[in-house]
Protein backbone atom coordinates (compact mmCIF):
# COMPACT_ATOMS: atom_id res chain seq x y z
CA UNK A 1 0.00 0.00 0.00
CA UNK A 2 1.63 3.43 -1.06
CA UNK A 3 1.55 6.40 0.91
CA UNK A 4 -0.63 8.13 -1.61
CA UNK A 5 -3.03 5.43 -2.09
CA UNK A 6 -6.55 5.82 0.07
CA UNK A 7 -7.26 2.42 2.12
CA UNK A 8 -10.53 1.73 3.67
CA UNK A 9 -9.42 -0.18 6.63
CA UNK A 10 -8.04 1.76 10.05
CA UNK A 11 -4.33 -0.05 9.75
CA UNK A 12 -3.49 0.54 6.27
CA UNK A 13 -4.54 4.08 7.08
CA UNK A 14 -2.28 4.60 10.52
CA UNK A 15 0.92 3.07 8.50
CA UNK A 16 0.23 5.46 5.91
CA UNK A 17 -0.22 8.37 8.18
CA UNK A 18 2.68 7.82 10.60
CA UNK A 19 4.72 8.16 7.30
CA UNK A 20 3.27 11.04 6.06
CA UNK A 21 3.52 12.81 9.46
CA UNK A 22 7.62 12.46 8.84
CA UNK A 23 7.64 14.49 5.57
CA UNK A 24 5.44 17.74 6.99
CA UNK A 25 7.92 20.58 6.32
CA UNK A 26 7.19 23.32 7.90
CA UNK A 27 9.73 26.32 6.52
CA UNK A 28 9.37 29.77 5.31
CA UNK A 29 7.33 29.98 2.50
CA UNK A 30 9.33 31.38 -0.28
CA UNK A 31 7.36 33.37 -1.65
CA UNK A 32 4.29 35.16 -1.01
CA UNK A 33 1.69 33.43 -3.93
CA UNK A 34 0.17 35.09 -6.99
CA UNK A 35 -2.62 32.20 -7.12
CA UNK A 36 -4.30 30.75 -4.23
CA UNK A 37 -7.25 28.25 -3.67
CA UNK A 38 -9.26 27.21 -0.73
CA UNK A 39 -11.45 23.70 -0.58
CA UNK A 40 -13.73 22.05 0.90
CA UNK A 41 -15.66 18.83 0.94
CA UNK A 42 -18.92 18.10 2.34
CA UNK A 43 -20.36 14.70 2.82
CA UNK A 44 -24.15 13.60 2.90
CA UNK A 45 -25.86 9.92 1.60
CA UNK A 46 -22.70 7.96 1.53
CA UNK A 47 -21.17 10.86 -1.27
CA UNK A 48 -17.95 12.75 -1.17
CA UNK A 49 -18.22 16.45 -2.65
CA UNK A 50 -14.88 18.95 -3.04
CA UNK A 51 -14.79 21.67 -4.01
CA UNK A 52 -11.52 24.11 -5.33
CA UNK A 53 -12.12 27.67 -6.01
CA UNK A 54 -9.30 29.69 -7.29
CA UNK A 55 -8.52 33.57 -6.83
CA UNK A 56 -5.80 35.87 -7.76
CA UNK A 57 -4.38 36.69 -4.60
CA UNK A 58 -3.01 40.15 -4.87
CA UNK A 59 -6.82 41.67 -5.59
CA UNK A 60 -9.39 38.38 -4.33
CA UNK A 61 -10.23 37.71 -7.97
CA UNK A 62 -11.88 35.04 -8.68
CA UNK A 63 -10.72 32.81 -11.41
CA UNK A 64 -12.40 29.27 -11.59
CA UNK A 65 -13.66 26.73 -9.52
CA UNK A 66 -13.36 23.04 -9.97
CA UNK A 67 -15.52 19.57 -7.96
CA UNK A 68 -15.69 16.18 -7.83
CA UNK A 69 -18.08 13.38 -5.90
CA UNK A 70 -17.30 10.46 -5.23
CA UNK A 71 -18.38 7.59 -2.67
CA UNK A 72 -17.28 7.76 0.92
CA UNK A 73 -14.67 4.06 1.28
CA UNK A 74 -13.19 5.24 4.31
CA UNK A 75 -15.06 4.74 8.04
CA UNK A 76 -15.82 7.36 10.29
CA UNK A 77 -12.82 7.78 12.96
CA UNK A 78 -11.58 10.84 14.70
CA UNK A 79 -8.20 11.52 13.59
CA UNK A 80 -8.23 9.96 10.05
CA UNK A 81 -11.18 11.63 8.73
CA UNK A 82 -8.54 13.05 5.28
CA UNK A 83 -9.00 9.66 4.65
CA UNK A 84 -13.06 9.98 3.97
CA UNK A 85 -12.59 13.03 2.08
CA UNK A 86 -8.85 13.41 0.17
CA UNK A 87 -9.12 11.48 -2.59
CA UNK A 88 -12.30 13.57 -3.73
CA UNK A 89 -10.53 17.19 -2.56
CA UNK A 90 -7.26 16.30 -4.56
CA UNK A 91 -9.33 15.18 -7.44
CA UNK A 92 -11.10 18.50 -7.61
CA UNK A 93 -7.92 20.51 -7.21
CA UNK A 94 -6.07 18.44 -10.06
CA UNK A 95 -9.32 20.10 -12.25
CA UNK A 96 -8.65 22.93 -11.94
CA UNK A 97 -6.70 24.47 -15.11
CA UNK A 98 -4.54 26.35 -13.12
CA UNK A 99 -2.63 25.31 -10.60
CA UNK A 100 -2.76 27.31 -7.09
CA UNK A 101 0.70 28.46 -5.60
CA UNK A 102 -0.97 27.85 -2.36
CA UNK A 103 -4.20 25.97 -1.14
CA UNK A 104 -6.02 27.07 2.23
CA UNK A 105 -8.17 23.60 3.74
CA UNK A 106 -11.07 24.08 5.78
CA UNK A 107 -9.62 21.74 8.57
CA UNK A 108 -6.56 21.46 10.45
CA UNK A 109 -3.07 21.23 9.82
CA UNK A 110 -0.37 19.99 12.40
CA UNK A 111 -2.69 21.33 14.76
CA UNK A 112 -4.11 17.37 15.11
CA UNK A 113 -3.77 14.87 17.08
CA UNK A 114 -2.01 12.81 15.34
CA UNK A 115 0.23 15.83 14.01
CA UNK A 116 -0.90 15.62 10.49
CA UNK A 117 -4.69 16.62 9.57
CA UNK A 118 -5.92 17.32 6.32
CA UNK A 119 -4.00 20.73 5.36
CA UNK A 120 -0.90 19.02 5.97
CA UNK A 121 -2.57 15.30 4.60
CA UNK A 122 -2.53 16.68 1.08
CA UNK A 123 0.24 19.01 1.13
CA UNK A 124 2.55 16.24 2.04
CA UNK A 125 0.78 14.17 -1.01
CA UNK A 126 1.09 17.21 -3.76
CA UNK A 127 4.28 18.70 -2.37
CA UNK A 128 2.37 22.32 -2.20
CA UNK A 129 2.04 25.05 0.04
CA UNK A 130 -0.39 24.18 2.45
CA UNK A 131 -2.68 26.16 5.91
CA UNK A 132 -5.65 24.74 7.61
CA UNK A 133 -8.36 27.35 8.51
CA UNK A 134 -10.74 25.68 10.96
CA UNK A 135 -13.96 27.40 12.88
CA UNK A 136 -13.15 25.71 16.11
CA UNK A 137 -10.15 24.18 17.71
CA UNK A 138 -9.03 20.35 17.99
CA UNK A 139 -6.01 20.22 20.09
CA UNK A 140 -4.21 22.69 22.02
CA UNK A 141 -4.21 25.44 24.04
CA UNK A 142 -4.49 29.49 24.07
CA UNK A 143 -4.95 32.78 25.36
CA UNK A 144 -8.01 34.10 23.51
CA UNK A 145 -6.65 36.88 21.34
CA UNK A 146 -7.50 40.81 21.69
CA UNK A 147 -10.91 42.21 20.48
CA UNK A 148 -9.70 43.88 17.01
CA UNK A 149 -9.35 42.69 13.21
CA UNK A 150 -5.72 41.08 12.87
CA UNK A 151 -5.10 39.87 16.43
CA UNK A 152 -3.71 36.98 16.72
CA UNK A 153 -2.00 34.21 19.98
CA UNK A 154 0.09 31.17 19.43
CA UNK A 155 -1.67 27.92 19.35
CA UNK A 156 0.39 25.51 21.47
CA UNK A 157 -0.21 21.74 21.45
CA UNK A 158 2.38 19.19 23.34
CA UNK A 159 5.04 22.26 23.80
CA UNK A 160 5.30 22.61 20.25
CA UNK A 161 3.49 26.11 18.47
CA UNK A 162 1.21 24.77 15.81
CA UNK A 163 -0.57 27.59 14.33
CA UNK A 164 -2.18 30.89 15.84
CA UNK A 165 -5.60 31.91 17.02
CA UNK A 166 -6.29 34.98 14.73
CA UNK A 167 -9.08 37.15 15.12
CA UNK A 168 -10.46 37.99 11.03
CA UNK A 169 -13.12 40.24 11.73
CA UNK A 170 -13.07 42.62 15.02
CA UNK A 171 -15.41 40.93 18.26
CA UNK A 172 -16.11 37.91 16.22
CA UNK A 173 -15.00 34.28 16.72
CA UNK A 174 -10.96 33.57 15.89
CA UNK A 175 -9.97 31.15 13.47
CA UNK A 176 -7.75 28.41 14.13
CA UNK A 177 -5.09 28.61 11.87
CA UNK A 178 -2.48 25.79 11.71
CA UNK A 179 0.41 25.29 9.67
CA UNK A 180 -0.17 22.83 7.40
CA UNK A 181 2.98 22.05 4.75
CA UNK A 182 5.91 24.33 3.33
CA UNK A 183 4.69 27.40 5.17
CA UNK A 184 5.24 29.08 8.12
CA UNK A 185 3.47 31.07 10.91
CA UNK A 186 4.02 34.64 9.78
CA UNK A 187 3.23 33.87 6.03
CA UNK A 188 0.13 31.91 7.28
CA UNK A 189 -1.01 35.06 9.09
CA UNK A 190 -0.48 36.96 6.35
CA UNK A 191 -2.13 35.27 3.85
CA UNK A 192 -4.81 34.67 5.29
CA UNK A 193 -5.79 37.92 6.54
CA UNK A 194 -5.29 38.63 2.86
CA UNK A 195 -8.13 36.57 1.75
CA UNK A 196 -10.55 38.18 4.52
CA UNK A 197 -13.19 40.32 3.02
CA UNK A 198 -16.40 40.70 4.51
CA UNK A 199 -16.67 37.62 6.51
CA UNK A 200 -14.71 36.00 9.51
CA UNK A 201 -13.80 33.06 7.02
CA UNK A 202 -11.11 33.55 3.72
CA UNK A 203 -13.39 33.91 0.87
CA UNK A 204 -11.93 31.41 -1.08
CA UNK A 205 -13.06 28.92 1.60
CA UNK A 206 -16.25 30.66 1.69
CA UNK A 207 -16.83 30.50 -1.79
CA UNK A 208 -15.87 26.53 -1.69
CA UNK A 209 -17.85 25.74 1.27
CA UNK A 210 -21.15 27.46 -0.45
CA UNK A 211 -20.38 25.08 -3.97
CA UNK A 212 -19.63 21.88 -2.10
CA UNK A 213 -22.95 22.53 -0.10
CA UNK A 214 -24.81 23.57 -3.20
CA UNK A 215 -23.94 20.85 -5.28
CA UNK A 216 -24.33 18.17 -2.68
Amino acid sequence: MGMNSWPTDISEARQIQDALSKQVKIIPLKKMPELIAGVDASIDSGKVTAVASLYEYSGLRHIEDAFSVKEVRFPYIPGFLSFREGETVIDAIEKLRIKPDIILFDGQGIAHTKGIGIASHIGVILDMPSIGCAKSRLVGRFKEPAAEKGSWTYLYHNDRRVGVVLRTRSSVKPIFVSLGHRVDIDSSIKIVMKCVYKYRIPEPLRRADSLSREIL
